[in-house]
């Protein structure tokens, strides 16, 4: 039987705690979640009862923790229904996953006079990366912008869409504007064109549909640390064949089949692209947080998340000088906004005493705060342990802050 959502944010311990001498409010879940207990019960358990080096050890310590790794592996398979967990790529997180792609897809793809697409919409992960390896290799860098919404301008992607392009990048859900992209849609499109397709996951794999065989992605990518598991581990998933013909991003220990001084080997899929000790303990952790996500009923989720982001919309949007950004098709989960006359890093200091946490700034997306012409946002956004009272305790501070400075 699946669990109550109300019942989440006593699984959380940090939600209990005070801030500034006032209860905690959460409200920068696009940053990093919180850990419930049973994750934070994992990683400890791993530490206290098997940590070993894995892969290498024939003891029982060793093949404990390779288990427990391996295991994690078929579950994140599962959790995002790739065709096998060889396609499983373990890594630091969304900015490594694209990093690795964009050097080893350049290596092997990319030749000076040809194209990569990339959004307007893109956090910096899944921007800079393009271009810099558009600038080692000689090839161009071009961006699909969005429009007066937030939305993406498909007219225009359609049109740049050519025989000289070798890969699009976006991303499913804009961390600054919460757009929730028709990534199916798009990827159909490049396949039309020939043209493969990463998507940037880490907003959305929480949130929303994460079938990659139904998107039919050729690479997706995600962070644990946005869905409930410890920072420094991710996850790249990749179509087998892409990643059979891609060379390996580093190489050390683990990834080596055979060294000789006139030839190197490398090992089998998935350990080509993990060299180096492993990230056991987070791999765990992620585990266990796949296995909380689980234990509620995903379209649950779904829907509560979405009524409580459209009462914080109209929470918000009640508050005399608040503008919130962006009216796209559809959004998930953040809320950008400013007040007239309210810088809006100051806005987070003043909320941050009250123990409001809610995060400030460009949010990693210049190219997006540049179109909008101002310098950054205030965006509070939400996790399924979020409750009504959150947004509430959010608007009093805010119109608290407005009385305070305008009187």
């Amino acid at each position: 039987m699946s669990k109550d959502i109300l019942s989440a944010r006593n699984d959380f311990p940090i939600l209990s705690s005070q801030v500034n001498g006032f209860p905690l409010v959460y409200l920068d879940n696009a940053a990093t979640t919180q850990k419930p207990q049973s994750v934070i019960d994992a990683i400890s358990n791993y530490y206290s009862t098997i940590n070993s080096n894995i892969h290498r050890g024939n003891h029982t310590l060793a093949i404990q923790a390779t288990d427990a790794y391996e295991n994690v592996r078929k579950k994140v398979a599962t959790y995002i229904n790739a065709a096998s967990p060889d396609e499983i790529i373990f890594t630091r997180g969304t900015t490594e996953s694209i990093n690795l792609v964009a050097y080893s897809f350049g290596e092997a793809f990319v030749k000076p006079g040809d194209e990569i697409i990339v959004t307007q919409l893109e956090h910096h992960s899944n921007y800079v990366p393009w271009q810099l390896m558009c600038q080692r290799k000689g090839a161009s860098f071009k961006v699909v912008p969005f429009d007066e919404n937030g939305d993406l301008d498909l007219e225009i992607l359609a049109d740049m869409l050519s025989e000289k392009t070798r890969l699009l990048a976006v991303n499913h859900i804009s961390n600054s504007l919460g757009t929730i992209n028709p990534v199916e849609k798009i990827v159909r499109m490049a396949h039309a064109a020939g043209v493969p397709v990463l998507v940037d996951a880490a907003q959305a794999v929480q949130h929303t549909l994460h079938d990659v065989q139904v998107i039919d992605a050729d690479f997706y990518v995600f962070s644990g640390h946005k869905m409930f598991a410890p920072m420094g581990i991710g996850v790249l998933y990749a179509k087998e064949k892409w990643l059979e013909a891609l060379p390996p991003f580093i190489s050390g220990g683990n990834m080596i089949d055979q060294v000789t001084p006139e030839k190197i080997t490398f090992n089998v899929l998935p350990f080509k692209f993990e060299a180096g000790t492993s990230n056991v303990a987070d791999v765990v952790g992620l585990g266990a947080a796949l296995d909380y996500i689980n234990s509620f009923d995903f379209q649950a989720i779904q829907a509560y998340e979405e009524d409580l982001l459209d009462f914080g919309e109209e929470l918000l949007s009640t508050i005399p000088g608040l503008k919130i950004y962006g009216n796209p098709k559809r959004r998930s989960a953040i809320l950008p906004f400013n007040i007239e006359g309210i810088q809006h890093f100051d806005l987070g200091i003043l909320l941050d005493t009250k123990g409001i946490a809610v995060r400030t700034g460009q949010h990693c997306t210049q190219p997006i705060m540049d179109a909008l012409r101002i310098p950054g946002t205030v965006r509070a956004s939400l996790a399924l342990y979020n409750t009504r009272e959150d947004l509430e305790q959010l608007a009093h501070g805010i119109e608290r802050i407005i009385r305070r400075i305008r009187s």
